[in-house]
């Protein structure tokens, strides 16, 4: 009796030191796979979408955004904000994506309205919203490779230091270094005071300007 209690006593010490390391190793595994997902990083873009003038409208947009949030998740993609302009028929839409293919799908999947163009953006820092103007979009297509974000932001500091002037809140901006595109939202009385102050600040006119509404 006593020989078989050693004996069994030294089976289940092999047993445990034979497990051991397997169960380690896959929760190394669950570990590891989890630390992956946390270190992946999305990118930041600016989508733009050209229906047409009089050809969309505010409410549509939103219907089809409350879509493609339904949808974000299974891709890891976020919709931050949207900008209608009903007039031009032009959408543009902030979107934090591991990649562009990514953010097609969510559009494909969820109403299946793709953008015209998808620009990778770096952002600006954000001011806080005034109330009494409304929303403009300009857009500044300066050239591939002519503008830096580090460029970007001491202009955009002079457009700061001179708003008031105007009447102008400069809210954000963004910038595609690759392309040479700014897009700059702000609140405004009207695009006039928006272009009085640019050319103010340090004379770089954005080649159109947009009246929209913000929906997120």
């Amino acid at each position: 009796m006593k020989h078989t209690f050693i004996f069994k006593t030294f089976a289940i010490m092999i047993l445990n030191v034979s497990y051991a390391p397997a169960h380690s190793n896959i929760a190394q595994g669950k570990e590891s796979k989890v630390t992956h997902q946390k270190q992946t990083v999305n990118n930041l873009y600016m989508d733009v979408h050209h229906f047409g003038p009089g050809k969309v409208k505010y409410d549509d947009v939103v219907k089809a955004h409350a879509k493609d949030l339904a949808t974000e998740g299974k891709f890891g993609v976020h919709f931050i904000k949207f900008w209608v302009d009903e007039e031009r028929g032009n959408v543009y839409c902030l979107v934090s994506s591991p990649s562009k293919q990514l953010l097609k799908k969510v559009h494909a999947r969820a109403h299946g309205l793709m953008p015209s163009e998808i620009y990778q953006v770096t952002s600006g820092v954000e001011s806080p919203l005034k109330p009494g103007n409304g929303f403009f979009l300009d857009v500044h297509t300066l050239g591939a490779g002519k503008v830096t974000a580090k460029a970007a932001a001491a202009v955009h500091q002079k457009d700061l230091a001179t708003e008031s002037k105007y009447g102008v809140n400069f809210v954000n901006y963004w910038v595609n270094e690759k392309q040479g595109v700014v897009f700059c939202l702000s609140q405004a009385p009207d695009s006039i005071s928006i272009i009085k102050t640019h050319k103010e600040a340090h004379g770089l006119v954005p080649a159109y300007v947009e009246s929209v509404r913000e929906g997120q």
